[in-house]
C-alpha cells in the first residue's frame, strides 16, 4: 500500500504550477544543449521578441496599467465591458452571490474556448458586429449565460446549474454559437461533452460544489473561500483546486495511480527518478481559468497572493510568438506543413518550451519597462503582451493569422 500511496502523491505533484514550471525548465535545458528532436533554440533572438511585446503593450496600455490575461478581457466589446454592465445592474444579496455567478461564467466560458478555427464567426446582436476566435466564443458564451441558457430557474438567469448542463443538448450550443454548415465551429461536440461532464461531476460532489447553494460550478468559490488564510489565498492554490476538483471532466487523457492528469503528456526526453518520468504537465486551460478566477475572488474581498506562482500559458499565440520570431526553429522544415497530434512529442516540446521561454521573456520585458514582478506580474505580461504580439506576427506572416504549426485539436486543449 505504501507504494500505491507514494505513486498517488507523485501523480498529485503533477497537478501543480510548480511541476509545470520545473518540467518546462527541464525541456528548455535539454533544448539549449541541442538535445531535442524537433526544435533548436536561439536565445539571441529573445531581445527582438521583448521589443515586439513592449511595442504592443505600450500601444494597448499606454499607462502600463495592465489587467490580468483572463476571460474577462474578452467580454469587452467596442470599449464596453458587457459583463460588468450586466453585473453592476443586477441585484446581488451579497458579494459571495456575485462571486459564485462569476465563477459559473468563467468556468463555462473558459471550457467553451479552445480554438474556433479561422472560419467561424459570431454575430453580436447589440452591434451587429461579426466576431471570430476567442472574442467571438466569449461573447457567445456570455450571451447564453446572461440569457439563462445554463440556469434551472427562469427568474435567476446568471447561474449555471449542474443538472442543466449535465443534460445540455448539442442543439443548444449550436444555436447559442450560431453554428451552421456555412459557419462551422471546430470541436463543438467535444465542448458540449465537456460541459455535460462538468455538470455530472458537480452534481455528484455537493460537498465540493454545493457548500452554500445547490450544486453548480460556481460552488468552487465557497470551497476556495473556506481555504483562505487571514483573508488571503495563493494563486497556485486556485490552480490545485481547479485541477483536483475538475480533473475528472477531461476526456481520455493520461492517468497515474488512477488520477486523471489533465493537460499532461508524454515526452521521452524528460527524466525523473519516480513514476512521473516522461510526463510533462502544462495545464493551459486550467491555468487560464485560474487567472480568470482571481478577479472574482478579489471582488469578494479576498487577497490573492503569489500570482506569479502560476506559469505562462502553453497555447498557440504564445508558442507562435517564439516560432515566428525564430527563437524556436524546427529541425525539419517540412514539419511546418504537417498537422500534428496534440500528444505528439513535437507539440509537447513546443508547448513546454513556450512556458519556459515566457519566464525568460518576462524578465526582459520588465527590464525594458522598468517594472518589478510585483508591479507587472506574468499574468499582465501575457495580456499586454505576449498573446497580442503572437497574434500580430501571425497575421504579418500568414494572411489568415493561423499559428505557424498545425495542431489537431479536439476542442479541449487549445
Amino acid at each position: 500500500m505504501a507504494d500505491a500511496a507514494a505513486t498517488e502523491q507523485q501523480a498529485r505533484s503533477l497537478l501543480t504550477a510548480a511541476a509545470v514550471r520545473a518540467r518546462a525548465g527541464h525541456m528548455l535545458e535539454l533544448g539549449l544543449r541541442g538535445g531535442l528532436t524537433h526544435f533548436t533554440i536561439d536565445l539571441d533572438r529573445m531581445d527582438g521578441v521583448a521589443d515586439a511585446v513592449v511595442a504592443v503593450t505600450r500601444r494597448s496600455y499606454p499607462t502600463l496599467d495592465i489587467p490580468f490575461h483572463a476571460r474577462w478581457r474578452h467580454f469587452v466589446l467596442g470599449g464596453v465591458d458587457r459583463w460588468a454592465r450586466l453585473a453592476d445592474q443586477a441585484s446581488w444579496p451579497d458579494r459571495a452571490t456575485r462571486a459564485r455567478a462569476e465563477f459559473d461564467l468563467a468556468i463555462v466560458s473558459v471550457l467553451l474556448d479552445a480554438g474556433a478555427g479561422a472560419v467561424w464567426r459570431y454575430r453580436d446582436v447589440v452591434t451587429g458586429q461579426s466576431i471570430g476566435r476567442s472574442e467571438g466564443l466569449a461573447m457567445a458564451s456570455l450571451d447564453m449565460f446572461a440569457g439563462g441558457a445554463f440556469s434551472g430557474d427562469a427568474h435567476v438567469p446568471f447561474r449555471v446549474d449542474a443538472g442543466v448542463i449535465a443534460e445540455l443538448p448539442l442543439a443548444s450550443l449550436q444555436a447559442g454559437f450560431q453554428v451552421t454548415e456555412a459557419n462551422p465551429l471546430l470541436g463543438l461536440e467535444g465542448r458540449a461533452d465537456l460541459l455535460r461532464r462538468l455538470g455530472r461531476l458537480a452534481a455528484e460532489r455537493p460537498e465540493i460544489f454545493g457548500l452554500r447553494d445547490t450544486p453548480r460550478p460556481g460552488g468552487l468559490f465557497d470551497r476556495l473561500a473556506a481555504q483562505a488564510n487571514n483573508g488571503a489565498i495563493a494563486a497556485p492554490t486556485i490552480l490545485s483546486e481547479v485541477l483536483n476538483q475538475l480533473g475528472p471532466i477531461w476526456p481520455s487523457r493520461l492517468e497515474l495511480a488512477g488520477l486523471p492528469l489533465g493537460d499532461c503528456w508524454r515526452h521521452p526526453a524528460i527524466t525523473a527518478d519516480d513514476a512521473t518520468a516522461g510526463l510533462v504537465p502544462l495545464h493551459k486551460l486550467s491555468q487560464w481559468l485560474s487567472y480568470s478566477l482571481i478577479e472574482p475572488l478579489q471582488r469578494a474581498g479576498l487577497d490573492v497572493t503569489d500570482i506569479d506562482g502560476l506559469t505562462g500559458l502553453a497555447e498557440y499565440r504564445n508558442g507562435g510568438l517564439f516560432v515566428d520570431h525564430e527563437v524556436l526553429r524546427l529541425r525539419d522544415a517540412a514539419d511546418a506543413e504537417r498537422a500534428h497530434a496534440v500528444d505528439s512529442p513535437l507539440v509537447v516540446e513546443w508547448r513546454a518550451l513556450t512556458v519556459a521561454l515566457l519566464d525568460r521573456l518576462a524578465e526582459r520585458v520588465r527590464a525594458k519597462l522598468g517594472r518589478s514582478p510585483d508591479s507587472l506580474p506574468l499574468a499582465s505580461i501575457l495580456e499586454g503582451g505576449t498573446w497580442a504580439a503572437g497574434r500580430a506576427i501571425a497575421f504579418e506572416r500568414r494572411s489568415d493569422g493561423a499559428p505557424p504549426l498545425k495542431v489537431i485539436s479536439d476542442g479541449t486543449v487549445f
